[in-house]
């Protein structure tokens, strides 16, 4: 627990050194004591010039989170799907967080894809390149396998060295001043703090351990091996573990390129409502979606498919609530606010007292200004997030699950209306919604989905690998915003909890000792 209390110290000068703390407070005031205490934190008798002159705060607040590291960096990241945490304000400017850092040396990669991989594994990776790209977990390196007698070229992504270790000595430290916090300011409460930095370093593990990702990816591919027009790299296993994910190198063009997509000839307009049709499917079809679909996250290959990379960040959705979601998007296509009313009331999302028809009316005044505007000027992920602010007025409690959903759906729009800013997010999405809809009435096909559902069941019985299961748990927890208590993960929080309390209660009989033995000796 000192070592704890040691790495919090440490924590809170590089917190009380950065930006970070001022840009928030101009949106969030933090306590009294908090602002004392980091201005302590902050004292130095050396005068340092700002290095963020003439910056917005936006870039400020990134490069200040950037700066404190690994920890901080991933803190930011999922701060930024949690705008009822942190408010709407600062999960914007959170949003911009680019994760970058220098690259660690071919010699640390090479000894860690010895240890990993074994030495006949090692020795047939082929040409292996110094790293083309590093982030705060992994970095990844280009290089050739031999598969069954075909050479192949392969990104192969490494775990930083000891990242693990640094992570979740700075988490628990973290765990410690959230729960400092939660204790001694009331208002924090309903916050549940320990609980959010314990579900940030839950689904973090899972990220650091690459054959989660791996497995994300399995899974996307086989959903969407009959996709025309996108296509999922393929996972080498041998190639692949805990520390190193090997998967098909993507050759092709990153969708920020715009000028060589135009100089490849590549539909623009095509690609962009292919991209948000794409999505969709995968949201309401499949309730398993990438939920990272940035602009350097996508390319297009050589023939003209969408590629994405990077599965860290999945999302799942189940199968009630992607039925809701098509319904109450569809609803808004077809202008039934009557319709996407009861929706809301059917799914739970709004208290069973509110009167549907001045719901409907509500809901009326977000749908129907899209309707007179110009097609440019029609923003299907604001009117998400309009939908969600209208329907908070009548005490519609938040949907962590949907949360994520809707931060991807702006992405992804954003993303379409680059390459083509006529892209009309409704007109492209009636097509996807109907069938979806259409498919899940049709009694032949809702008993094709029972015997899917069965062969689901059996392909959870106790032979297959329990890594698949904990690969599910973390996309859930996710999905999901929170802990659920019949879990594993559960007890370790609430292990947790007692841990700190007993560490506080120990902290004040000591104190009191050391205030008795003074005044006993003096």
């Amino acid at each position: 627990m000192l070592k704890k209390i040691f790495i919090l110290l440490r924590i809170a000068r590089r917190l009380a050194k950065s930006d970070a703390v001022e840009i928030v407070s101009r949106i969030h005031q933090p306590p009294l004591i908090i602002k004392i205490l980091l201005n302590v934190f902050a004292f130095s008798f050396s005068k340092q010039k700002d290095p963020f002159n003439n910056k917005s705060d936006e870039d400020k607040l990134c490069e200040s989170i950037q700066g404190m590291g690994t920890t901080f960096i991933k803190l930011g990241q999922f701060l930024a799907t949690r705008p009822d945490i942190i408010g709407e304000e600062v999960s914007k400017k959170l949003e911009k967080l680019q994760d970058r850092l220098p690259p660690f040396t071919m010699s640390e990669a090479k000894n860690i894809l010895k240890e990993s991989l074994g030495l006949d594994n090692y020795n047939s990776i082929l040409n292996l390149s110094d790293p083309v790209a590093a982030a705060s977990i992994a970095q990844v390196h280009k290089a050739q396998i031999n598969e069954n007698g075909t050479v192949k070229d392969v990104a192969i992504k490494i775990l930083r060295p000891e990242i693990k270790k640094v992570f979740n000595e700075e988490i628990d430290a973290l765990m410690l001043l959230a729960y400092i916090i939660q204790s001694t300011v009331t208002k924090t409460r309903r916050l549940k703090l320990v609980e959010v930095v314990f579900l940030l370093k839950e689904i973090t593990n899972h990220e650091m351990d690459l054959r989660f990702e791996a497995a994300a990816a399995n899974e996307f591919a086989e959903n969407t091996k009959n996709d025309s027009g996108f296509f999922v790299p393929k996972i080498y296993w041998n190639y692949t573990s805990e520390k190193v994910l090997t998967l098909d190198w993507v050759d092709g063009v990153s969708i920020r390129e715009r000028d060589l997509i135009n100089e490849k000839n590549i539909d623009t307009k095509n690609i962009a409502s292919n991209i948000i049709q794409h999505f969709l499917r995968h949201a309401v079809r499949d309730g398993f979606f990438h939920a990272d679909m940035h602009q350097g996250n996508l390319f297009i290959n050589e023939s003209g498919q969408i590629v994405p990379i990077d599965f860290g960040i999945m999302g799942r959705i189940d199968k009630l609530n992607r039925r809701y979601l098509a319904e109450i998007l569809f609803g808004f296509i077809q202008r039934d606010y009557k319709k996407v009313a009861e929706v809301h009331l059917v799914a739970g999302l709004v208290p069973n007292n509110v009167n549907v028809d001045e719901l409907a009316q509500a809901l009326r005044s977000i749908g129907e200004p899209i309707f007179g505007q110009s097609v440019k000027d029609i923003s299907g992920g604001r009117l998400l997030k309009q939908l969600f602010d209208i329907t908070e007025k009548f005490d519609m409690p938040t949907q962590p699950q949907l949360l994520l959903l809707q931060k991807t759906m702006v992405v992804v729009e954003g993303v379409a209306r680059k390459l083509n800013p006529e892209t009309n997010i409704w007109e492209t999405s009636r097509p996807v919604l109907e069938k979806w809809l259409r498919e899940t009435k049709d009694p032949i096909n809702n008993f094709t989905e029972t015997l899917k559902d069965s062969a689901e069941v059996l392909k959870k019985l106790p032979e297959l690998p329990q890594m698949m299961e904990k690969a599910n748990q973390a996309l859930t927890f996710l999905a999901s915003g929170q802990i659920p208590q019949n879990t594993n993960s559960y007890s370790a929080m609430k292990n947790k909890e007692l841990e700190m309390k007993s560490f506080r209660n120990q902290s004040i009989i000591g104190l009191l000792l050391l205030v008795f033995i003074g005044f006993m000796v003096f």
